[in-house]
């Protein structure tokens, strides 16, 4: 019954998933999870063996995962978000990625005991590091914008550059081990700027057809998914491998088009790439021998690691950011920080096949080899990240900039309030209307799911510490909330209060803590923004005390936030109303009435109690 193709795939899916839960819910890297269940279910108990299971059909299902993968990070490739650091972004993922490409294959070479043919073409998916994994390390330690702004598109960018690189070793190494003829060598590099060309122009006219209407959008997803697996296919029916060549170009072409359904396919896409690396890496890590993973516990494979942090890694970084103006303390964080990431180990199994079918020995190693590589930096740095920031003072303040997710009117004018204090502000949003009062407000605004894993490839949250959940849909705030609580503690992680119509158990033990008033929920805010309720800045001070702030015209006014002399913000809540010391301003929204009130007590030199 275990042998059945049919159950070796539904088993493979599903401990897939239960792999990407278990990571999710314990707040662990995913391809540690995977990799830890992959080799229980094969090699420990053999209840799974997929690559004798599935037969012939293991290296195309390879195929196929490794070309949405790389389409789906491809569509990532949007060169016009790298901001200001554009230029150490490229010179570290070209000239530094070959650098590590070339030591990296002499390590592997003198210390891994690889072939030097296979250590050139597998040294090629060693400088991929993984987005999936550092971007979550970047924000849960707090890193200052550029260091962590490299770091993320560096590892968005070399997901193809690796792979294309690997790519290319392949051929140049068969052709100079005469496996290849010159005139195959040259159709393959013909047949790759064929491929190229398809790509993109299936990407351009695809991203035409979107924008112009042709394609409903209940089809937008699945069509552009099927022209994906059609581009490679044809691509690699042509000229086997171009393939990949081809997806990739498909992606970046619509990646830079300004598509306005791009953020859907990405949503899409973003569910595929998971499903399909997730049960790649089931089927590799089950297919390994015990023996191969025992020939992983010997010095010369612990002095590679360890060659590969120490000093490929970090001369790679060093040479190649010469001149670009970056503090010797970033060029040493980026030079450490480098865990390797999912596409590594996803396409490692397909150059290991390839590698096989043309007679190399000891291609199994290669599986195992990368797998090595990325459990130990994958650990090394998730544990040391914070340490080493800390130590070269590139971790940024304690007391962060604040993420609004919901765009209205009270969202842009409590942003505004905040900002004033030159505290960093962004606000989020799904439709792009709803962020017309924070864009008139000059707040910063970006379009996009906050719960989508590729919005964080595209917004950097990293300088974010306090967490605002301020739609119309209360279910969706509590859900933002409670996904971002366990980085930001549930101290940093509000929600505007709920209507008061909603169980008490609920409002208490969901979601994050509920801001303002009792019954002010978004609706009502709104509301009272259009009444023409504004902002009001009132300084605490001996005379004027916080009590007696309490009692003056309190129905008029809604207190909001209080920031201290040292300036340190402070969310009011039911939980938190003070009190607040002198030197302390509350920042409130009040009617019209009670400002013009003030406003007259002034012009005729009337008496007041407060001082605003």
């Amino acid at each position: 019954m275990f042998d059945s193709i049919l159950f070796q795939i539904t088993a493979v899916v599903t401990l897939g998933i239960l792999s990407q839960w278990v990571a999710w819910r314990f707040r662990l890297p995913a391809i540690i999870i995977t990799s830890l269940i992959g080799l229980v279910a094969g090699p420990f108990l053999n209840l799974l063996d997929p690559q004798e299971s599935l037969g012939p059909l293991y290296g195309p299902l390879i195929s196929i995962a490794v070309a949405v993968v790389l389409f789906e990070g491809s569509l990532n490739l949007d060169m016009k978000k790298m901001k200001d650091s554009r230029h150490a972004i490229f010179r570290i993922s070209t000239f530094g990625s070959l650098i590590a490409w070339f030591v990296g294959a002499i390590v592997a070479y003198f210390l891994a005991g690889l072939s030097l043919e296979a250590s050139f073409i597998i040294s090629g998916l060693f400088i991929i590091t993984g987005p999936t994994v550092i971007i979550p390390l970047l924000r849960q330690a707090k890193i200052k914008e550029r260091p962590a702004t490299i770091l993320k598109w560096e590892g968005i960018i070399v997901d193809p550059v690796g792979v294309l690189l690997a790519l290319f070793s392949l051929k140049i190494v068969l052709w100079m081990s005469e496996m290849i003829t010159t005139t195959a060598l040259l159709l393959f590099f013909g047949a790759s700027v064929l491929s190229t060309l398809i790509g993109v122009v299936v990407g351009y006219m695809l991203g035409k057809f979107l924008e112009q209407g042709y394609i409903p959008e209940f089809l937008k997803s699945p069509i552009v998914l099927v022209s994906a697996l059609l581009v490679f296919v044809l691509s690699d029916e042509m000229m086997h491998e171009t393939g990949l060549l081809a997806v990739t170009a498909m992606g970046i072409i619509m990646a830079n088009m300004d598509l306005t359904s791009l953020k859907d396919l990405l949503h899409f896409k973003e569910n595929i790439s998971v499903l399909m690396i997730s049960a790649v890496f089931i089927i590799l890590t089950a297919s390994l021998s015990i023996d191969t993973l025992i020939g992983l516990l010997n010095w010369p494979m612990l002095a590679f690691v360890i060659a590969m942090l120490f000093l490929v890694r970090p001369l790679s970084v060093w040479l190649s950011t010469i001149g670009l103006g970056l503090t010797k303390q970033e060029r040493l964080f980026i030079g450490w920080i480098a865990p390797r990431g999912i596409i590594s180990l996803t396409v490692s199994g397909f150059f290991a096949s390839e590698l096989a079918h043309f007679g190399f020995q000891n291609t199994e190693a290669i599986t195992a080899l990368t797998l090595s590589l990325i459990f130990t930096t994958v650990i090394a740095h998730g544990l040391s990240i914070r340490w080493v920031a800390k130590k070269l003072e590139l971790q940024s303040g304690d007391d962060g900039g604040l993420l609004i997710v919901g765009g209205s009117a009270f969202s842009a004018v409590l942003a505004h309030a905040i900002q004033s204090f030159n505290k960093p502000v962004l606000i989020v949003d799904r439709s792009w209307e709803a962020l017309s009062s924070a864009r008139s407000l000059g707040i910063a605004a970006e379009v996009g799911d906050i719960l989508s894993e590729q919005f964080e490839y595209h917004a950097d949250l990293t300088p974010y510490e306090v967490l605002v959940a301020s739609t119309y849909d209360d279910a969706y705030n509590a859900l933002i909330c409670q996904r971002f609580i366990p980085e930001l503690g549930r101290e940093q992680t509000f929600q505007t209060a709920l209507p008061q119509h909603y169980p008490r158990e609920y409002s208490k033990g969901i979601g994050g803590k509920k801001l303002f008033e009792e019954g002010y929920d978004i609706h009502k805010l709104n509301r009272l923004i259009e009444e023409g309720y504004t902002i009001r800045k009132t300084p605490l001070t001996e005379q004027y005390t916080f009590d007696d702030y309490l009692k003056d015209d309190r129905h008029k006014t809604i207190p909001l936030f209080a920031v201290d002399k040292g300036q340190h913000l402070t969310f009011l809540t039911g939980e938190q109303k003070g009190p607040f010391d002198a030197g302390t301003t509350i920042v409130s929204l009040t009617s019209p009435t009670r400002m013009m009130t003030k406003a007259i007590e002034k012009a005729t030199g009337g008496e007041s109690r407060t001082k605003d």
